[in-house]
């Protein structure tokens, strides 16, 4: 029996009730006999190295090894996998450029087959794998009891990585908009109306980094990765939510709640798609 997260509060109050009982409830899931089987069966898969028709072949391992990056589902997409993995040993080859799909970007960096097709990892790597394995289980498993929890949590893990080190602006805002879970919640802390996805993609990008720097004074996009600053996106994304779900008269801040909706209606929307 896989344990199941306790939330018993929504919106800012169980994000905080969420954060101080993470690791304890991260633990209680982890030790699950479930996913302690698929974990071991991870770390002794890629124990040696593999190659990729042995990869594809084993659907488990295939299964576990996407599902630590965040690609659960994709086992069944072989014939992509396989794409994938062959592409990025060509560096012409612009298939991770069109998916823009930051996941499968950092899959294809960690598995990346050598000449003769094989794929080898390391210690370190696989132990790394084994706990994001863990991570995105508990946070599909936070999503089954509240799915804005879940996004909150997906936000935290990924911003880091989604922003690098090293990348430009535009990277960065394309890395963003492509990552489903982390563009919802962007989506959502900024109020962004429906029609913000029918725009061409650098429009989004543009709008994403004008936002970001009108509602929070993000200037430098890495500054997104600063704990302040992920929290301060989470809780005016679940302070949103909330006001959208309609919060009872006597919530404290409710009036406050519902001021923060105010771009959602018919008429801003319009007015902001006006502008392009």
């Amino acid at each position: 029996m896989v344990f199941r997260p306790a939330i018993p509060l929504s919106g800012v109050a169980g994000y905080n009730f969420l954060q101080s009982t993470l690791d304890k409830q991260l633990t209680a899931f982890s030790d699950s006999p479930q996913i302690q089987n698929d974990r071991e069966y991870l770390e002794e898969g890629l124990a040696e190295p593999i190659s990729v028709e042995d990869l594809l072949r084993d659907r488990r391992l295939l299964r576990v090894t996407l599902t630590a990056f965040g690609l659960a589902g994709e086992e069944t997409k072989g014939g992509l996998v396989r794409r994938v993995l062959e592409s990025v040993a060509d560096p012409d080859d612009s298939l991770l450029e069109r998916l823009n799909n930051p996941d499968y970007e950092r899959f294809a960096d960690a598995f990346q087959p050598d000449a003769d097709g094989n794929i080898a990892i390391s210690s370190e790597t696989i132990a790394e794998l084994a706990s994001q394995f863990e991570t995105e289980l508990f946070e599909a498993a936070v999503g089954e009891v509240d799915n804005d929890q879940r996004l909150g949590l997906n936000y935290q893990s990924d911003i880091a990585t989604l922003i690098g080190t090293d990348s430009s602006d535009t990277a960065i805002l394309f890395r963003l908009l492509g990552s489903v879970p982390v563009r919802s919640l962007l989506e959502g802390a900024l109020n962004l109306p429906d029609g913000f996805q029918s725009l061409p993609i650098e429009r989004q990008a543009d709008e994403l980094q004008e936002q970001l720097q009108s509602k929070f004074g993000i200037t430098d996009l890495k500054d997104l990765a600063t704990s302040e600053n992920i929290d301060r996106v989470i809780t005016r994304f679940h302070a949103i939510q909330s006001a959208f779900r309609g919060p009872d008269s006597l919530t404290p801040g409710a009036v406050a709640l519902t001021l923060l909706t105010g771009i959602g209606s018919n008429a801003s929307e319009n007015l902001f798609l006006s502008r392009f």
